[in-house]
């Protein structure tokens, strides 16, 4: 049951990453044309292509505590928001609140899933 709240909090996080890849691809709108503008987007487009990532896996594979789909969505969504804590959360970029979001539904899915996946594989 553990791993089905892990799979739960997963497409969570990406769902919220999916508004946040929009809300990236607005802020990228409202800049000049040019490299900048192109990274803002890229960034966008990342952030979307992470949170899909993590729904697709979530509901397809975690939902039924395999161990493919725990792998790949501890280290896709670790790595998402490790460089989002490093490069825009820590350094004050964005307010604490509600900027810890992403990566508290994060530490929580890794905590739900991890403990379904081993007690799964100690019976």
């Amino acid at each position: 049951m553990f791993y089905k709240i892990g799979a739960g909090l997963y497409a969570l996080w990406g769902v919220l990453h999916l508004l946040a890849a929009v809300e990236g691809y607005r802020l990228a709108s409202t800049v000049d044309a040019g490299a900048v503008q192109g990274r803002l987007m890229q960034n966008a487009w990342n952030i979307g292509f992470f949170a899909l990532v993590a729904i697709a896996v979530a509901v397809t594979m975690n939902w039924h505590n395999s161990a493919t789909g725990y792998w790949i969505n501890l280290a896709a969504v670790s790595a998402a928001d490790i460089g989002f804590i490093l490069f825009v959360l820590l350094p004050g970029h964005i307010a604490l609140w509600p900027g810890v979001l992403g990566p508290v539904v994060w530490i929580l899915a890794v905590v739900f899933s991890t403990i379904g996946f081993t007690m799964a594989r100690a019976v």
